[in-house]
């Protein structure tokens, strides 16, 4: 019954939309959080199910009904099950599902709430399609399935400027991507002849796919892996996203929609290994995209955007893993990732709600106090992301850095350190700020400070958990080959290639080098934001030019504006005077000119006077009878 993993959530988006007017609020919230937990049930005991699968065994695989034919080429409306789609239905249902009931609180007293959750419901159909589509061209429509909800969700207080241009400026650059990523689906079935992941992988294993073809392919499917999941040169659409509410940035930004481009990797592991180029293109532009969001995530006071940034790098470490070839840790990394990310951002949307509504880190400080709750549960995500050992960042991050190394990717290996050592200087600067030292809070917000309600924080105690225990079913292979489950579970999805292996004591210096980094993170801001706090003020005196550049984004934005966005909106003013307005609006003016004066013309025939049709009745007699006479 693993087909109706999907069906539920989208059958309740469908119901929400429909009649959702005229349900009461309660039902509304029970039904839109069933619904994910429904679904969430089905995909455990599916994940239980796929446990008992013999080894080498095929996907399982649901056609629905044939849905398009053309010629020689079929698609079929198919769902499959196995361990990747599996991985993610359970991040996707059970993160979603917490993060639905997180919702119930924290939108309350907002007008738009059943419209919320209907669109929160069709988001989660989208993305269940887009992990269990059996074929590319129902991936494709999850795919813009969450590019749709997203633009929905971003611009979900469309009154306010800044949400509606959030949630548009999300949409087009997502939209750049997308086209190159149908252009590497018609590629494929110029080749191949079916969109079907069954089909491709016959055919690459068969040769019938170049290394030349298979580069060009996997390229441009990264070009839309590079607008979903938010990475150089597309990711800047991501940061404006946390206009939406905070649940929707937990739920899109955080667990699902932006590692729909890590899970497109993985599906398609055999493409980017077989050309070899991609891979390295892929592992290239992910280590730089960690270090260059890390470092803008240095300088940010929106408590949200740090968090925004320290997606982007997060996510660029998931493409080292599938650069590197380690496609089950950068799978894996995902996975940890969904539960402290998501911690994270639900953990600050408690904070906003007890600041009322306050996103600054400069007014804020001491908080440690009023929300006993809030504080140790985010204290936990910022620990699991900054890489400190026994929690699932650590080996999930280790996972892949390691494996970076074992392949002879130094560069990549030291940019994925260095990126590991501002992850936990920004988070703990984040944490400082926010809960420790001088209370730097607005009258009025102290005045109505309290702790979130249960329905809000029981979600960050069972997020932060799972922040806790989920890296163990991946520990390091210094502790056996047996010991990493995660990596296990993926072999029949993962096709093996070329896999360098280092020897015990290597693992062990690498394992200990990533640990100093992290707690040299974490203490140097300690010193900076707890010790000493004025460092940071001598630091921005002394290197003006430089905090202005990493505060202003690199001014990336504004490059954007400058050389594609305003000389595409002034061309377009320049075709729209000179040519819709003179050439296309003239010539439909002028036919309809032409028109009404030949109207006028023949309407002097038509006086209704029945002696004037009498003369003309008679003078075309005449007029017939000369022509047969003479």
């Amino acid at each position: 019954m693993f087909w109706l993993i999907p069906l539920i959530p989208g059958a309740s988006a469908f119901i929400l939309a429909v009649f959702g007017k005229w349900l009461p609020k309660k039902y509304v919230s029970w039904q839109a959080c069933l619904s994910v937990f429904a679904s969430f049930g089905i995909s455990l005991v599916s994940f239980f199910g796929l446990l008992k699968v013999p080894p080498g065994s095929p996907p399982v695989i649901k056609t629905l009904f044939s849905w398009i034919q053309s010629g020689s080429f079929n698609a079929d409306l198919s769902l499959q099950l196995d361990p990747l789609s599996s991985i993610m239905t359970l991040v996707v249902t059970g993160v979603g599902f917490l993060i639905h009931v997180y919702s119930v609180g924290y939108m309350a007293q907002d007008k738009g709430y059943k419209r919320y959750f209907t669109y929160l419901n069709l988001f989660t159909f989208a993305m269940l399609i887009l992990v269990m589509g059996a074929n590319l061209v129902l991936m494709f429509v999850g795919w813009e399935g969450v590019g749709l909800c997203s633009y929905l969700l971003i611009g979900f207080w469309f009154e306010k400027h800044s949400a509606a241009n959030a949630g548009k400026k999300a949409f087009i650059v997502n939209r750049i991507g997308d086209a190159a990523f149908i252009l590497g689906i018609f590629f494929i079935f110029l080749i191949v002849g079916s969109g079907d992941f069954r089909a491709i992988t016959g055919a690459l294993e068969g040769g019938a796919v170049t290394q030349g073809m298979a580069t060009l392919i996997a390229l441009l499917l990264f070009a839309g892996a590079t607008g979903k999941s938010a990475q150089i040169p597309l990711y800047v659409w991501l940061p404006d996203a946390m206009e939406g509410p905070t649940p929707v940035s937990a739920l899109i930004h955080a667990a699902t929609m932006v590692t729909a481009g890590v899970y497109m990797v993985s599906r398609m592991n055999l493409l980017f290994t077989l050309s070899g180029v991609a891979g390295q293109v892929v592992g290239i532009v992910g280590a730089l995209t960690a270090i260059f969001a890390a470092t803008m995530a240095l300088t940010q006071n929106d408590i949200k955007r740090v968090l925004a940034y320290s997606t982007i790098s997060q996510i660029g470490y998931m493409f080292i893993g599938c650069g590197v070839g380690a496609y089950a840790a950068g799978m894996f990394h995902l996975f940890t990732h969904a539960f402290f990310k998501s911690l994270l951002f639900l953990a600050a949307g408690s904070v906003m709600h007890a600041l009322s509504g306050e996103l600054d880190m400069r007014k804020m400080g001491g908080l440690r106090k009023y929300l006993p709750l809030t504080y140790p549960t985010f204290l936990v995500g910022a620990i699991a992301i900054a890489g400190v050992p026994f929690l699932s960042g650590f080996f999930s991050k280790d996972a892949i850095l390691t494996h970076a190394y074992a392949q002879g990717q130094y560069f990549i290996w030291a940019l994925g350190l260095m990126g590991a050592v501002l992850t936990a200087f920004y988070m703990f600067r984040l944490v400082f700020l926010t809960f420790f030292g001088q209370e730097r809070l607005d009258p009025h917000a102290k005045e109505h400070l309290h702790e979130s309600p249960r329905v809000m924080t029981v979600p960050l105690v069972v997020l932060a958990f799972f922040s806790i225990v989920a890296g163990y079913v991946g520990l390091p292979v210094v502790l056996g080959k047996k010991a990493n489950l995660f990596s296990r579970f993926l072999d029949p999805v993962i096709h093996p290639g070329h896999e360098a292996h280092l020897n015990i004591s290597a693992e062990w210096l690498l394992i200990l080098i990533s640990v100093a980094v992290a707690l040299c993170g974490i203490y140097i801001a300690y010193v900076f934001y707890l010790k000493s706090p004025r460092t940071p003020h001598r630091i921005v005196a002394r290197f003006p030019m430089l905090y202005k550049l990493l505060y202003n984004k690199y001014y990336v934005d504004e490059i954007y504006n400058a050389a594609i966005v305003r000389p595409l909106v002034n061309g377009s003013r320049v075709v729209y005077d000179n040519f819709d307005l003179k050439v296309i609006d003239g010539t439909i003016d002028g036919t309809a000119a032409a028109t009404g004066s030949a109207g006028k013309l023949l309407s002097l025939f038509q006086s209704g006077l029945i002696k004037d049709y009498g003369l003309v009745l008679l003078l075309g007699v005449v007029v017939f009878l000369g022509y047969l006479l003479f």
